[in-house]
């Protein structure tokens, strides 16, 4: 008998939603930044073991929208939440409860629908007394399913996450083939990998301006080298310059860390050539927020 659920991973900016999906799958799919907002679309993530497959969906942080893009992303939670069958709902194990985690809760109480709680960043915490005042907290708020402190930097207690889901699937065909790790197509998978380098490597609002598109993607016949031609995108014609750097040298260590990201993704020798381009104001611009796959 085989089972399936599908699952909305929802929470505030950086709790480690991406992070938490990523361990889950044991790949990548999904980029990480300790900058908030990082992730921009939903994210969908399947994880097949034995006859049960879990289907996530990883939404943006959920925020005030300040600006097209953003209220894009807003809505991008909202539509998580139809026609799935549970929620796992990440937070931090430190810090006052948030006004948007107190909204995502009254969303749930309309849902209906069981959620999990996953308290994540427990190895941030020296006083196992603040993660059980932390439980008892938000579940005062909520009938939770049950309540997991994670760790998704270490993985501590992601399997015991990943039962707690299973328990929650229903008899039901699988929906993907039993491979199946994302439904993202390889070009926006290359095209995250490298705005991730950008997120990491550069500082404050520079990268939240920052759209990349991959304008070739294709395997040579003559040899196993993958050719990727990449755009990056900025709003200013000032961040242009931050991202190429003196002499080139930022945009050559983005490329640098990127390719060596892609090559371990790919499994296969990447040859990456990145320019960077300036269009104004895009994130609210519905014509390029749709052309750089982003609606």
């Amino acid at each position: 008998m085989t089972k399936t659920a599908f699952i909305a991973i929802v929470g505030c900016p950086n709790v480690g939603k991406s992070s938490i999906l990523n361990k889950m799958l044991g790949q990548k799919i999904a980029i990480v930044s300790s900058k908030p907002q990082t992730t921009r679309t939903k994210i969908m993530g399947v994880l097949t073991e034995g006859e049960t497959q879990l289907v996530f969906t990883d939404t943006p942080g959920y925020h005030k929208p300040h600006n097209k893009l953003g209220e894009k992303m807003y809505k991008a939670v909202g539509d998580s939440l139809g026609g799935i069958d549970a929620c796992l709902f990440v937070t931090e194990a430190k810090g006052e409860i948030k006004k948007g985690e107190k909204e995502l809760i009254e969303k749930f109480k309309k849902l209906g629908a069981p959620v999990i709680l996953a308290i994540n960043k427990i190895d941030m915490l020296s006083d196992k007394e603040e993660l059980l005042k932390r439980i008892v907290e938000f579940n005062k708020l909520y009938d939770f399913t049950a309540t997991v402190p994670v760790c998704a930097a270490t993985g501590e207690h992601i399997d015991e996450l990943i039962e707690e889901m299973d328990k929650l699937a229903v008899e039901s065909p699988h929906f993907f083939p039993d491979d199946t790790l994302t439904d993202q197509p390889e070009r926006v998978l290359a095209a995250e990998i490298i705005r991730e380098k950008i997120l990491r490597l550069m500082d404050k609002e520079v990268p939240h301006g920052i759209a990349v598109s991959i304008e070739k993607m294709r395997e040579r016949d003559d040899a196993d080298i993958l050719d990727i031609e990449a755009t990056i995108y900025c709003e200013r014609e000032s961040h242009k310059g931050m991202v190429i750097g003196k002499k080139g040298a930022m945009l050559k260590k983005i490329s640098t860390f990127a390719r060596q990201d892609l090559e371990k993704f790919f499994g296969i020798k990447v040859n990456l050539q990145t320019w960077v381009k300036v269009k104004e104001d895009w994130r609210n611009r519905e014509g390029l927020i749709h052309n750089f796959g982003l609606d």
